[in-house]
């Protein structure tokens, strides 16, 4: 649920089958979409409140880099980028502090899910013979 790339890994080391570790590995990514977004609206109130409670600026280097992304690429930019940059829960949050329609959020993440949990799974398939250890 928390770092992508951990879930092909651990599935191809436990002997988990390919399309197996596929599933289990969206099913994680998109399980936490669900509840991320769910509690949208109150996490984004809640840092909004502890940004403005710590006298922190709007915009932070980082968070200009993320809404460049969002104004050139959408939705699909930023859950095209989750897996491999922001984590599920950062890429929710990152969703939803944009004000991205929650069915939005659902659907741009499910097919990021896909791609990326087929692309991973079969790289540590292929690479599986170099891990330290072996069962």
């Amino acid at each position: 649920m928390v770092k992508f790339f951990g879930g092909p890994v651990a599935g191809v080391a436990a002997g988990v089958p390919y399309m197996a570790t596929v599933g289990l590995t969206v099913a994680g990514m998109m399980s936490s979409v669900i509840l991320i977004s769910s509690l949208g609206k109150a996490w984004a109130l809640h840092q909004r409140r502890k940004r403005i409670k710590n006298r922190k600026p709007l915009f932070s280097k980082r968070s200009r880099r993320i809404v460049m992304i969002y104004s050139r690429f959408g939705m699909g930019g930023i859950a095209f980028l989750t897996p491999i940059l922001f984590s599920p829960i950062g890429g929710t949050v990152i969703a939803t502090q944009l004000h991205v329609p929650r069915f939005k959020i659902m659907l741009h993440m499910l097919w990021s899910a896909v791609f990326w949990g087929f692309l991973f799974t079969t790289l540590a398939v292929r690479f599986s013979h170099l891990a330290i250890f072996q069962h």
